[in-house]
């Protein structure tokens, strides 16, 4: 199993970015997903969870700013990210939750930084 996170980089307060987790080795399409972050000295957090029927769900701080969705075809789950704060600066992992849980799977992880 192994997880390629890309898309993050340095953005304005108030801008997007679109961030695309590439997953392989394991039967994508049965399997939730998840988006979490790491900010600098604290813990890793869950920020959005997506169903295999497509049934998203968000962390309080992000609702309504973050989409996260999924291409079953492409083996790759997404994160739009908008109305961007300085608080959302963190390096961005997926991974299905169950093995986030467990602790296994993590990918290097996207950096996004939000200046203000």
């Amino acid at each position: 199993v192994q997880f390629v996170e890309s898309g993050g980089g340095l953005v304005q307060a108030g801008g997007s970015l679109r961030l695309s987790c590439a997953a392989s080795g394991y039967t994508f399409s049965i399997v939730a997903m998840a988006w979490y972050r790491q900010a600098p000295g604290q813990q890793r957090e869950l920020v959005a969870t997506i169903s295999t029927g497509g049934i998203a769900n968000y962390a309080d701080s992000v609702k309504a700013r973050f989409t996260i969705s999924r291409d079953n075809a492409k083996n790759t789950v997404y994160l739009q990210m908008t109305s961007l704060t300085p608080e959302d600066t963190a390096v961005y992992y997926c991974n299905a939750p169950n093995w986030g849980t467990l602790g296994v799977y993590w990918g290097q992880g996207t950096q996004v930084t939000v200046s203000s």
